[in-house]
């Protein structure tokens, strides 16, 4: 019984966790310079996880092939991810938008899969990809023309797509075992070294007020921690392509999550398009449907 709940719980905190965290980088990219404020964002989770693994005497792995592995997956799927997400909110895309762009991952996870990780996936599962697609862009109801620096944002958003299925793929073959709290460490540290000369070509600014203390205390703690660590628990005991499948229920946590916070409307399309969701990710989640066999 505990098992099953379980089974259900994690992905459910995972989807509404990162739903908000799409808010929570709108409402502090309005006090901070987005680098700056993802520079801040790691400096402080890497603080929490280090003192957390050195409390607890959390061994770090001893070989540097193994480092290495780590921190690539996180360059991947913590570093790159976040830079492509907050520039493209910083550039004008609205925190739901960004987050359609990121839930189109399970199309390309699953193609993707089927070269690296000897996934196949049926036809059945094919079809509930492409209608949750479909579901996720009623959801947000997109109507509206880009402007030029929305394009820029889209680019970013797709450089967020791109890295963040890449590394859920190199994550499952080469580091399926890290441990969460040392790999954390590993992968924040990472990250924060490859946004470190980004701020060169920014104009770097921050406001400490309470609401950015607020964006920057949950993306650092919860977003950094909780929702990578949730993330890797879920990869580390399911298959990619199903994993993958719960994005997109991302735009439908933002879209809730941006009503009560950003004090944005929900249209009908919205829970039409949930409706379409959850009938996508009924299909995708059929047991036998989706099989991994890694490579030995």
């Amino acid at each position: 019984m505990m098992l099953k709940l379980k089974s259900y719980a994690v992905p459910f905190v995972f989807i509404v966790l990162s739903g908000a965290g799409f808010v929570f980088i709108k409402m502090g990219l309005a006090y901070s310079s987005s680098m700056a404020f993802l520079e801040l964002r790691y400096v402080l989770a890497f603080v929490v996880l280090l003192l957390v693994a050195l409390i607890f005497r959390v061994k770090f792995p001893k070989s540097l092939n193994e480092i290495f592995h780590i921190s690539v997956a996180g360059i991947l799927s913590v570093g790159l991810f976040s830079i492509g997400c907050f520039n493209a909110i910083e550039y004008g895309l609205s925190p739901a938008l960004c987050s359609l762009i990121v839930s189109l991952q399970p199309i390309i996870i699953s193609f993707f899969a089927m070269k690296f990780l000897d996934e196949s996936v049926s036809l059945k599962a094919w079809f509930g990809l492409i209608l949750g697609l479909v579901g996720v862009g009623l959801v947000l109801g997109l109507n509206g023309e880009i402007n030029n620096n929305e394009l820029i944002g889209f680019l970013f958003a797709m450089l967020g797509l791109f890295s963040m299925s890449f590394g859920n793929l190199y994550q499952k073959k080469y580091c399926s075992n890290m441990n969460l709290i040392t790999g954390g460490v590993i992968q924040i540290f990472a990250s924060a070294i490859v946004v470190l000369p980004l701020l060169y070509f920014e104009d770097v600014r921050v406001s400490f007020n309470s609401e950015f203390i607020v964006a920057l205390s949950y993306m650092s703690v919860v977003a950094s921690i909780g929702v990578m660590s949730l993330l890797y628990y879920m990869i580390r005991h399911g298959e990619v392509s199903k994993v993958s499948s719960l994005f997109y229920l991302l735009p439908v946590a933002s879209a809730v999550i941006a009503y009560f916070i950003l004090n944005k409307d929900i249209e009908l399309n919205v829970f039409i398009g949930i409706g379409i969701v959850l009938i996508a990710m009924n299909l995708i989640n059929k047991k036998q449907q989706v099989q991994v066999v890694l490579k030995k």
